[in-house]
């Protein structure tokens, strides 16, 4: 009879820790499309292209899920934008920084969302 106690709260557990993990998952999609229209709504605007190709695309595995926010149509522009460069005819460019205070903000707001999921039970 032991035994099957046993088996009882490993199933329990079990089933605990994938409702954790879903509801995990759950939050860092949630996050991620946050910090994408985050980015639309901060990025600069010149034509509106580069502003509008903010995606998010998701990897979901067995106990991970992976999201990375991206820029699809414009790639090439976010570092340029972000950091200075050297111009065409000499000088530095004024950097346009609009990544990484997202970034900061997406990353905080996920470890509250996680430490909320773990202390609340999912």
């Amino acid at each position: 009879m032991a035994s099957k106690g046993i088996l009882e709260i490993a199933d329990i557990l079990d089933e605990y820790s994938s409702d954790i993990q879903e509801t995990i998952t759950e939050r860092a999609i949630k996050v991620a499309k946050q910090g994408a229209s985050d980015l639309k709504a901060n990025s600069p605007k010149r034509t509106g292209d580069y502003k509008k190709g903010w995606r998010v695309k998701t990897t979901k595995g067995k106990g991970f899920v992976n999201c990375i926010i991206h820029n699809a149509t414009d790639y090439q522009l976010t570092h340029l934008l972000e950091k200075p460069h050297l111009k065409r005819n000499g000088g530095l460019t004024t950097p346009k920084v609009h990544i990484a205070p997202v970034e900061e903000k997406s990353i905080k707001q996920y470890e509250q969302e996680v430490i909320n999921v773990v202390e609340n039970g999912g």
